[in-house]
């Protein structure tokens, strides 16, 4: 299983509409970046990725778990770009903000620290472990 990080505007997709969604989930579509993509086309069924409020909230809320593979998104013209489904799997207890994981001397590394603009990110297994534990989790 591998770990990820999924970065949205609360304002255009929430943790609350993600969790309303239910088993069947939700497509993640509307990534236009080719770095971002080939980190979603990486994704199988049962990954799991942290679910992260970008904008003013800055913060990890919930956990998702990849549902499908890599599919062509419906919402691009070009037919160049994809999406994954995904269904919430929990809230986190505690949410983890940005600056919490920049205070961690652990995280410095985390690609959300060296590149925050990132929309879809890996995590490592240990920053998975520590993030989890940050948010009551473990």
């Amino acid at each position: 299983m591998a770990f990820w990080l999924l970065k949205t505007e609360p304002e255009t997709w929430s943790w609350d509409q993600q969790q309303k969604k239910g088993a069947k989930g939700e497509p993640w579509s509307g990534v236009r970046n080719h770095q971002a993509a080939a980190n979603m086309k990486a994704m199988k069924p049962g990954d799991r990725a942290f679910f992260y409020h970008s904008g003013e909230e800055r913060r990890i809320v919930g956990i998702v778990e990849m549902t499908g593979t890599y599919r062509p998104d419906p919402t691009d013209e070009s037919g160049r770009f994809g999406l994954v489904i995904v269904k919430a799997e929990r809230a986190l207890p505690e949410p983890v903000t940005l600056a919490a994981v920049k205070a961690s001397p652990k995280l410095r590394d985390m690609v959300l620290v060296k590149n925050s603009r990132l929309s879809v990110q890996p995590v490592t297994a240990a920053e998975w472990k520590l993030v989890c534990a940050m948010g009551g989790l473990l």
